[in-house]
């Protein structure tokens, strides 16, 4: 035997899943080319739920009765009554949109439409009351009347006589009849401007202008109402009020004479007499004080110069007399005769000093009578100093007679200030009830006036009429939104049906998702394919009872063009390079669900692989259910794998082999149940079955069973060299798969690649993105022919 080394699979490719489900930078952008792919995959959804929604809109407006619009239009107008606006205190301004809002209520309001309906008798009016149902509305009443059978309630009717009953009827016919025409108006705005637009639909045109003209009246006539009622309710209550206002205003002013006169607050020239006479004492006060200042300088002076001594005295006197006259005119000393002789003998000597010197002979006359002079003047400066101090006495005297007297007139003028505040306060008290009862009387008069103004701000611009065409329902807004609401269901299920899809469809599920190498697509087959005529013998001495189920597991060699064998090459080519060529390897395929297709492929590889020259043993290994031994026709073979390991019998005694491509096939002939099996495949002993098969085999397929509900598989990967797992295109979940191999690293690291078994070539492409070698499969579909057209040479020849 060759003991060529082999590549570890883990050197080509890793095998284990790891990829997540999608890169960290792709939630970056947005990936257009997926939308679209999943747009095309679900744009039959979407289109049979738009033909859904417009068929029911087709529906809707044939059994839809046709309703008519009525409209009127009302301006509110504030130059209606500018003549009451000047003589009414109670206006009414529009100029916001708050009170444009406020009007349309009142338009809308229960009251207004009872007012209509009452106007009208609505209430006796069948078209009115029972117009004709829509399908609809049939349905919504049947429900209704389902749900009210089962939570039926007393009528409230029961115990009363006739007319408390047709009362109590005719109350509700009224207020169903108030209901109706809620629902039925609109009311708005028109634009910014101060219009209100009314529209009544019914299902007869004069009707609908019936109730249309009758909302316009009801309300042009609710304003003339209001304003009245207003002002009536306002002229009542001022009466009250001024009657009220008038006697408080008088008891206010009498208060306020009475309050004068028992606290002697008489006035004179808008000031009480106690403030003038202390407002003249403080003059008179500040006068004397002044006085007193001055006779008090003067005196101090004196003194001041009379202790210098009588030479000094004198002189300084008569300087200070001369200042005085000259400061201020007609002020004299009484010696006015000895200071002019005294200051022209002073003169006359200085001028004989100046001129003669100091020892003239009549400098000294000139100094004697100086010196006799100088008692004279001195004695009179004793007599002035005298008389100033008498004169500052009477002033001191005066000036404290006058402080006394502002003192007591202060006295008196506090009490009397306390006692003015609270006049104020009584003043002011009187004149506000005053004033507001002049207001009042003003309002008053001009409510009384505004009764004689039947006029309301609001007028009719544009009357009802009858409608001519129908306003509903409306066939392109019906359809229209039917296909919105198709739309919308539509991509609804297609998100349903994207979100739902979790499953392999395209390469990149197995390569980019789960980190695993892709194999090939093994198209879909069945009862449906096309099959070859005659009786299909498969094995020596065997004949088949499944039919076409058995041409499934000769397709690799049938139609060795096909996809079908493509792909099973493909998978040769990859267990070749991961598994090393020269030596026996056993192959285990696999898959994680039951019904994915293992046996076919597992069949269909092996007969491949015979069919190129290769010894080939298949072993059917799923000894729980040996559907692959059953498809085949050996179930009734006397010895199988079982026996061969357990008595450990060659394997050559227990084979089958197929008369065409020499493939030999090892059945799994069960007689019972079985509860060891998976001892069995992963004992001693089914190793040395392998070991003793080697040596004359280039390969060895073991069909496995799947690895999610049993443990079979994983207890035979030990043995095995690399595993081929089988996936059913669109049914097998990917996070299962992800999952197990997460859990069974052992089985990973063997893993050769995925087959995506069941194919529908057809749909396809619509998982392939743009470019992808799943959208241009139609570019090289002609490379692949089935078993048909390879048969069709040999026959023509």
């Amino acid at each position: 035997m060759n003991n060529t080394t082999r590549m570890p699979i883990a050197s080509w490719a890793n095998t284990q899943p790891h990829v997540p489900e999608k890169s960290a930078s792709a939630g970056d952008f947005i990936d257009f080319e997926r939308l679209f792919a999943m747009a095309r995959r679900q744009i039959w959804v979407v289109a049979a739920a738009v033909a859904l929604c417009v068929l029911l809109g087709i529906v809707y407006l044939r059994t839809t009765p046709s309703t008519y619009t009525a409209n009127a239009s009302v301006l509110i107008d504030e130059g209606l009554n500018k003549l009451v606006d000047g003589t009414t205190a109670t206006t009414f301004t529009v100029e916001t949109d708050t009170a444009i809002l406020s009007q349309i209520e009142i338009v809308k309001s229960a009251r207004l439409a009872a007012v209509v309906a009452d106007a009208e008798n609505l209430t006796e009016n069948p078209a009115f009351m029972e117009p004709e149902p829509s399908l609809l509305g049939n349905i919504i009443a049947s429900a209704r009347g389902v749900l009210g059978f089962f939570s039926s309630r007393p009528d409230g009717l029961e115990g009363l006589s006739e007319s408390e009953r047709a009362a109590a009827i005719k109350a509700a016919n009224r207020e169903t009849a108030i209901g109706i025409l809620q629902k039925n108006l609109d009311v708005g705005r028109i634009g910014r401007s101060n219009v209100i637009a009314l529209a009544y639909t019914a299902q007869s045109p004069q009707l609908a202008a019936q109730i249309t003209r009758a909302y316009t009246k009801a309300y042009l006539a609710d304003q003339l109402d209001a304003n009245y009622d207003a002002t009536s309710q306002a002229t009542v209550w001022l009466e009250g009020r001024i009657a009220e206002l008038r006697k408080n205003s008088q008891n206010a002013s009498m208060a306020v004479e009475k309050f004068r006169a028992e606290n002697g607050l008489t006035a004179a020239r808008g000031e009480l007499i106690s403030e003038q006479q202390l407002s003249d004492l403080n003059s008179q006060l500040i006068i004397a004080q002044a006085d007193t200042a001055r006779a008090k300088a003067r005196s101090d002076q004196m003194d001041a110069i009379l202790a210098k001594g009588q030479s000094a005295a004198v002189k300084e006197g008569v300087v200070l007399a001369e200042q005085q006259a000259q400061t201020t005119p007609g002020a004299e000393m009484q010696n006015t005769t000895l200071r002019q002789r005294y200051v022209a003998v002073s003169r006359r000597l200085q001028e004989v000093v100046n001129a003669y010197g100091e020892d003239h002979p009549q400098a000294a006359l000139l100094r004697d009578e100086l010196k006799n002079l100088e008692p004279q003047i001195y004695a009179e400066l004793q007599r002035q100093a005298q008389t100033f101090k008498n004169e500052f006495s009477v002033a001191q005297a005066r000036q404290n007679s006058l402080r006394e007297s502002v003192a007591n007139a202060a006295g008196q003028s506090s009490q009397a200030s306390e006692a003015q505040v609270k006049l104020r306060e009584l003043e002011q008290q009187a004149t506000t009830l005053n004033t507001l009862y002049q207001t009042f009387l003003s309002r008053y008069e001009e409510a009384a006036q505004q009764q004689s103004f039947p006029i309301a701000k609001v007028r009719a611009i544009s009357e009802a009429v009858t409608p001519r065409r129908p306003s509903g329902p409306r066939t392109i807004i019906a359809l229209g939104l039917s296909v919105v609401l198709g739309l919308m269901l539509g991509g609804a299920l297609a998100m349903l049906n994207e979100f739902n899809e979790r499953f392999f469809r395209t390469s990149d599920d197995v390569r980019d998702r789960l980190g695993l190498k892709f194999l090939g697509y093994l198209p879909l087959v069945g009862a449906n394919s096309r099959a070859k005529k005659g009786r299909f013998g498969l094995f020596k001495g065997r004949r088949s009872s499944h039919g076409t189920g058995e041409k499934n597991l000769r397709i690799g060699i049938n139609a060795p063009s096909s996809l079908f064998a493509e792909t099973l090459r493909n998978t040769k080519f990859a267990s070749d390079v991961m598994l090393g060529i020269g030596q026996c390897r056993v192959i285990g395929v696999v898959s994680l669900l039951p019904g994915e297709g293992k046996s076919t492929v597992a069949a269909n590889y092996a007969g491949l692989l015979a069919s190129r020259g290769a010894r080939t043993l298949l072993i059917d290994g799923d000894l729980r259910k040996p559907a692959l031994t059953h498809r085949l026709g050996l179930g009734g073979a006397q010895a199988g794998i079982v026996e061969a390991v357990m008595n450990e019998q060659p394997w050559q005694s227990v084979a089958a082999t197929d008369n065409e491509t020499h493939l030999s096939v090892i059945p799994a002939v069960m007689r019972g149940q079985l509860t060891h099996t998976s001892e069995l495949l992963s004992g001693p002993a089914f190793r040395r079955f392998l070991d003793n098969a080697k040596p004359n085999l280039d390969y060895i397929i073991v069909d496995l069973p799947p690895l999610g509900p049993v443990v079979d598989g994983k207890a035979f990967a030990p043995l095995a060299d690399g595993f081929i797992l089988v996936t059913e295109w669109g049914a097998t979940p990917r996070a299962m798969v992800r999952s197990f191999f997460q859990q069974e690293p052992q089985i990973a690291e063997k893993l050769l690649g995925v087959i995506l078994n069941k194919v529908d070539l057809k749909k396809l492409p619509r998982y392939g993105a743009l470019g992808s070698s799943e959208h241009l499969f139609e570019k090289y579909s002609s490379y692949y022919l089935d078993s048909e057209e390879q048969e069709a040479p040999r026959r023509a020849a």
